[in-house]
């Protein structure tokens, strides 16, 4: 498999970018990663790196967007945080990535049977991991749902997780006006997508823009 170079990344699209992912999945499901040379990749990547995409994921040992993309040394930007939020830190690294180092797709990666949107559901208190969990609330209220809204009811908490995700997109669109001026000229793509620790199957959302304006508007002024 060929380093990622200069000359590729920019040849990339938005949309090729995401392709390239979802067809790394497929090997990863199907246990056909693909042969390459790390050490060689090491050398061709010393003087400098220029990954297609930066992936926000969660913390979780079972989530390595490496890994679950099959992707190699210098493809990507992996940022990993419990929960997938987002806060300054990470918006400041994105904005490296896209506007500076050339990566064309920025991706939000939740997953299924998340620790700390379970945490958040239950209204966890517990130190500086308060802080976090405070940035899910919104998804967690904005899940309209009859039963049970605790971790012990697996339908809620991935109603929450696929909110959060849509959530974190619009965020990212809000308090980022660099990246948020690239996404308008096309010059990034942006999507929101979950993994099922289960299968390895990862999902993108086709019309995660639409979702977040639509979930951003039904919680204006709230957050």
């Amino acid at each position: 498999m060929r380093t990622q170079n200069k000359e590729t990344q920019a040849e990339l699209t938005p949309q090729r970018a995401k392709e390239i992912l979802l067809e790394g999945n497929k090997r990863f499901v199907s246990n056909l990663k693909v042969n390459r040379n790390l050490l060689q990749q090491v050398n061709e990547t010393s003087e400098g790196q220029f990954p297609f995409a930066i992936v926000l994921s969660c913390i979780d040992s079972r989530t390595s967007a490496e890994l679950v993309f099959d992707q190699g040394l210098g493809d990507i930007f992996s940022a990993r945080i419990a929960g997938n939020i987002v806060n300054e830190d990470i918006l400041g690294s994105m904005e490296f990535a896209c506007k500076v180092a050339g990566s064309k797709l920025v991706v939000v990666l939740g997953h299924s049977k998340c620790g700390a949107i379970k945490g958040a559901c239950d209204h966890v208190e517990m130190g500086n991991l308060s802080t976090l969990l405070h940035k899910i609330e919104p998804a967690v209220n904005a899940v309209s749902y009859d039963g049970e809204r605790s971790s012990k009811n697996p339908d809620f908490v991935e109603k929450v997780a696929e909110t959060n995700v849509v959530w974190t997109v619009g965020e990212i669109k809000k308090n980022s006006p660099i990246l948020r001026e690239m996404i308008e000229k096309g010059e990034i793509g942006i999507v929101g997508g979950m993994y099922d620790v289960e299968t390895g199957v990862v999902t993108f959302y086709d019309d995660v823009e639409n979702m977040t304006e639509a979930l951003h508007e039904e919680l204006a002024g709230k957050y």
